[in-house]
C-alpha cells in the first residue's frame, strides 16, 4: 500500500459536495458563464455582452403584465395531424415531445393582463416549440387572441419568434397567413392597436404575414428577421450581403422597424405605446 493510500484510509470520510447542474448560464452571445441567478435576474440577458436570450411564454407574461399577473387564454383545439405526416418521426410524436419538453399545448400562447394599467392581450410566440413554427394551432391561436382583444376593447401586442410555416401541415400552415391578415384587419376597423414585438428569430411564412403588419414594429437588440436565409440570398442575387443584414439594427436603419428596444425597457415602451394609441381608455 502506498503512503497516499494510507494517509486517505486515515482521513474522515468526506462525502461529495453536489453542485447544481443550472448554476451557470453560458452566454450564446460571447460565451460566458453567467450565475443563472444573475442571467435570470438581469431579464435573461447577458450582463457582459447585453445578448437577449430566447425566452418562452411563462418568463415573458412574467415581464410584461403589473406583477407578473395575467390569466391566460386556452387555445382553440385543431385537427392534431391532418396529413398524418411522417418524416424520421410521425408529427404527432413530435407535438408530444414538443409538449412535454415547454408544458405548452402550443407554439403560440395568449394571456390576458394590464401593462401599467392598461389592460391588453398578449400572444407569445414560443421557438423551443417547434421552432415555433406556425401551423393550424398557431393561426386558431393567433385569431382567438385577437377575437379575445376585440371583446375586451383592447390592444393585441404578439411577440413573435418562428422558423417559418410547419411544414408538416403543408399548404394547411401556409393558409393561416391570410387567416391572421384578416383577424388584424378586424382589429384596425374597430381602431384597436396591434404592436408586434420581434424576437429572435422571426423568419419565413411568419415574418410575410402578421409580424410585418403591425401599427408599431418593434424588435429586440440582435434579433435575426427576414423571409429567406441569408445564404439563399446570396446564391439568388450573386452577391455578397452587407454586414450585420437581417439583424433589427440593420432594418432599423433602412425603415423596416420603427424601434429596437432592450428587453429592460420594453414594458415602459409598450405602456406609453397604450398610452398613446388608447388615449380615450384609461388606465385602471
Amino acid at each position: 500500500m502506498s503512503w497516499l493510500d494510507r494517509v486517505r484510509k486515515s482521513l474522515p470520510f468526506i462525502a461529495k459536495r453536489e453542485t447544481p447542474d443550472n448554476l451557470w448560464h453560458k452566454c450564446r452571445g460571447c460565451g460566458q458563464m453567467i450565475f443563472t441567478k444573475e442571467f435570470e435576474e438581469n431579464l435573461s440577458v447577458c450582463p457582459k455582452c447585453a445578448f437577449h436570450e430566447r425566452i418562452g411564454p411563462t418568463r415573458r407574461f412574467d415581464q410584461i403584465f403589473d406583477g407578473g399577473v395575467h390569466t391566460r387564454l386556452p387555445n382553440p383545439p385543431v385537427p392534431e395531424d391532418p396529413l398524418k405526416f411522417r418524416d424520421q418521426k410521425r408529427y404527432a410524436d413530435r407535438i408530444k415531445a414538443a409538449r412535454a419538453g415547454t408544458s405548452d399545448p402550443e407554439a403560440l400562447i395568449n394571456a390576458v393582463g394590464r401593462i401599467e394599467g392598461y389592460e391588453a392581450v398578449v400572444g407569445v410566440q414560443n421557438f423551443a416549440f417547434m421552432g415555433g413554427s406556425m401551423g393550424l394551432g398557431v393561426g386558431a391561436a393567433f385569431v382567438a387572441g385577437a377575437r379575445a382583444a376585440l371583446e375586451r376593447k383592447c390592444a393585441y401586442i404578439i411577440f413573435t419568434a418562428a422558423g417559418g410555416a410547419r411544414m408538416q401541415e403543408g399548404i394547411l400552415s401556409l393558409m393561416q397567413m391570410p387567416r391572421a391578415t384578416v383577424a388584424i384587419e378586424e382589429l384596425r376597423e374597430a381602431r384597436l392597436p396591434y404592436i408586434v414585438v420581434m424576437t429572435d428569430p422571426t423568419t419565413g411564412g411568419v415574418t410575410a404575414s402578421y409580424a410585418m403588419l403591425g401599427d408599431v414594429q418593434i424588435a429586440e437588440p440582435g434579433a435575426l428577421i427576414g423571409f429567406a436565409g441569408q445564404r439563399v440570398i446570396e446564391s439568388t442575387i450573386r452577391e455578397k450581403l452587407p454586414e450585420g443584414f437581417q439583424r433589427a439594427e440593420y432594418l432599423l436603419q433602412h425603415g423596416m422597424l420603427d424601434m429596437v428596444v432592450p428587453r429592460d425597457q420594453l414594458r415602459a415602451t409598450l405602456a406609453s405605446l397604450l398610452g398613446y394609441l388608447c388615449g380615450d381608455r384609461e388606465a385602471a
